[in-house]
């Protein structure tokens, strides 16, 4: 019996998990650990931030829906691994695997930005249910007591749309609350160009985010580093100051230390076309932990995006390679990522799709539509449906 453990119970975690018993059935025993058991629907966090959504509605427990599939599940967290040996180590365990899936995610490095963060700093975050719901209450603070709002990404950040969802959010609820006047937003970004995203833009998105940000009053200011952030004030690297009263900052992404080792200078793993690591053959990486090189230098450094969307069919591909293994059989083809995004706008939404994610592009699409937001919410409900029933096969 093959036995399989996976490093992350979240888009990709799960996903590798509920496919590889799906396949494989009784020839292998698969285990999920994760020092958290509580499955996110991470493209949420921004309704949640806004009031619009309860931590309940967006999550799941994942031993409840690991223990129906028999998956294990093993709530800690890991401390490292032993690719020589096949072993992981929690605090209290040595799990030997004959093949390891990371899906670990992103460290969020607030310490490379003296006074970044909700934790030790002065600035609040949008990428774990934990900070939303800290992120939620700083904005109630400013429908109370209105100023500046900041939203945008630092240096070495892979993930932008959440920060654009919140600009358009935060503009929509303010304009319903009749005090938009009150409450100059400011978005502020690593990116060279409002819309680059990480990618290069997507289709018309840098003329899309300049009309929409202009038709908003929606101040940007790009292809900007922070030096430091200060309680009520963010200092640039060229030296100019932005006062704020609320600033929502996407801190630079690294690899979670416990894997990094296996990775590039910032922790990001190197795997070939099926999510294998380039090293060590019985190691696959999926999600945000893979190291994927950006389209183009930009002058201050981005990284590429990936998405929930992309996660899970990274997390298909190396589920159904690992099964090739186990057969002996040749393993699947794998095919250039694509992408859909769909990013709420508070009154309507965007419908971004790339194929492939880098340029040059077979197809590259930005448009907006209400029939997008209501997209976006019948996505939420069958996606979260799909994982409570562990159903990956489905699209």
């Amino acid at each position: 019996m093959a036995k399989i453990v996976i490093l992350g119970g979240s888009f990709g975690g799960l996903t590798a998990a509920f496919e590889l018993k799906r396949l494989l059935g009784k020839k292998a025993e698969v285990s999920v650990v994760s020092d958290d058991d509580r499955f996110v629907f991470l493209p949420s966090l921004p309704w949640l931030i806004m009031g619009w959504r309860k931590p309940s509605d967006i999550t799941l427990s994942v031993p409840e829906i690991l223990k129906s599939k028999g998956i294990q599940f093993v709530h800690e967290a890991v401390i490292n691994v032993d690719a020589d040996s096949s072993k992981v180590r929690t605090a209290t365990k040595e799990i030997s695997y004959d093949y390891l899936v990371i899906s670990t995610g992103p460290y969020l490095s607030f310490d490379e930005i003296p006074g970044l963060g909700p934790d030790k700093g002065y600035t609040d975050c949008t990428f774990t249910l934990d900070h939303g719901t800290k992120t939620h209450e700083s904005l109630e603070k400013v429908f109370e007591s209105p100023g500046p709002v900041v939203l945008g990404s630092s240096q070495m950040v892979s993930c932008f749309g959440p920060s654009y969802e919140l600009a358009f959010e935060i503009d929509a609820e303010l304009r319903r609350r009749k005090m938009r006047h009150k409450v100059p937003i400011i978005y502020l970004t690593s990116e060279p160009y409002l819309g680059h995203m990480g990618v290069g833009g997507l289709g018309n998105s840098k003329r899309f985010f300049e009309d929409e940000f202009a038709v908003r009053d929606i101040k940007s200011v790009v292809n900007q580093a922070i030096e430091e952030v200060t309680p009520g004030e963010i200092k640039l690297k060229d030296g100019t100051k932005i006062p704020f009263k609320m600033a929502m900052v996407a801190p630079p992404f690294k690899g979670v230390p416990a894997v990094a080792p296996l990775g590039n200078p910032r922790g990001f793993i190197p795997v070939d076309k099926n999510y294998r690591h380039t090293k060590h053959k019985n190691i696959f990486t999926i999600g945000v932990a893979v190291a994927i090189a950006p389209p183009e230098a930009t002058p201050v450094p981005t990284g590429v995006p990936k998405t929930g969307f992309m996660t899970v069919k990274m997390a298909k591909t190396a589920s159904a390679t690992i099964f090739a293994d186990i057969k002996g059989s040749p393993p699947p083809p794998a095919n250039d990522l694509d992408v859909i995004c769909i990013m709420d706008m508070g009154n309507t939404a965007a419908y971004m799709k790339a194929v492939p994610v880098l340029p040059p592009r077979q197809e590259s699409v930005t448009k907006k539509g209400v029939w997008a937001k209501w997209l976006k919410l019948s996505f939420e409900r069958y996606f979260l449906w799909k994982m409570k029933h562990g159903l990956s096969g489905l699209p």
